[in-house]
């Protein structure tokens, strides 16, 4: 059976209505009927629109639920982008800290060459200033030898024949070396020093050659010439890498830093000396006076 909604309905007992009225033959009964039907076509009528908007009371439920379905989706794909981009972060950051470590060692130890360049271009100085002072005395010396030149001589031919000349010993380089070494232990730093070089200009090759050239450094400590002596350290460091006073050498120059008041150049190469050199009395020495620095200057150990 076909049903007729609406209207529609209406529409076709509104022309049943109209025909009944036309043919003549409309009683009270058929009347009745037909608003009763018109009745009933309403309320099916109102039905009809109280379903429909069910019907888009849910439709609308579900297009929320899929938009909320979407929106959930797009949050979990949010939430996992913001995860690998952190990693990213994360590793970008460790990269970062390690090369902003790398930077500050290679400045730290380059401020280290610096303060050695500016001490050994302070005892160049030094040195030269020296150099001039000898060559005004030994321009002096020359000037006193002319004059005794041109007196005349009170000694007669026959007693400067019968004089022989005085031989002049040659020290081996045995005597030489223990005679600049006494002359250290007597705290005649300047003596001790010029046998020291004497020897080493002598015997370049000795295997005392690197001890002469740490008592040189200690002949300018014992001076409180720490400049000087940071120059005489260093050139048994750079001559003699793996001498027996390379550990000595590394501790005195680095003490001598910091009684020039550069603790930070001072605190590094003590810190290189117990590294290279971890079970060396040296390098307990060193370990102190590290923390007596640190104490000094009031910062902790980490």
């Amino acid at each position: 059976m076909i049903k007729i909604y609406g209207s529609n309905l209406f529409i076709v007992y509104c022309f049943l209505f109209t025909v009944i009225l036309l043919s003549g033959c409309v009683t009270s009964t058929d009347f009745e009927t037909l608003r009763s039907d018109v009745s009933q076509t309403r309320r099916e009528s109102f039905e009809i629109k109280k379903d429909v908007s069910n019907l888009k009371e849910q439709t609308a439920n579900v297009i929320r639920e899929d938009d909320f379905n979407a929106l959930r989706e797009s949050q979990g794909e949010m939430h996992a982008r913001l995860l690998e981009i952190s990693k990213d972060l994360q590793l970008l950051t460790g990269k970062f800290d390690e090369n902003k470590y790398s930077t500050e060692k290679a400045l730290k130890y380059s401020t280290s060459e610096m303060n050695l360049l500016k001490a050994q271009i302070t005892n160049i100085e030094a040195q030269i200033k020296e150099m001039k002072n000898r060559l005004n005395t030994l321009e002096g010396n020359i000037e006193e030898a002319k004059k005794k030149v041109e007196e005349p001589k009170k000694e007669s031919p026959q007693q400067q024949a019968s004089q022989p000349p005085k031989p002049v010993e040659p020290k081996d380089k045995v005597s030489l070396y223990e005679a600049a070494y006494d002359a250290f232990k007597d705290k005649k730093y300047k003596e001790a020093r010029d046998e020291f070089d004497a020897f080493m200009k002598e015997y370049p090759q000795d295997e005392l050659a690197d001890n002469a050239q740490f008592w040189i450094g200690e002949t300018y400590y014992g001076e409180k010439d720490f400049e000087g002596a940071i120059l005489a350290y260093e050139a048994v460091l750079k001559k003699y890498p793996k001498s027996e006073k390379a550990p000595g050498a590394l501790l005195k120059q680095g003490f001598s830093f910091i009684e020039i008041g550069d603790k930070k150049t001072g605190k590094t190469i003590l810190e290189k000396l117990v590294e290279l050199y971890p079970e060396s009395r040296e390098a307990e020495l060193a370990k102190k006076k590290i923390n007596e620095t640190e104490k000094g200057t009031g910062k902790k150990k980490k």
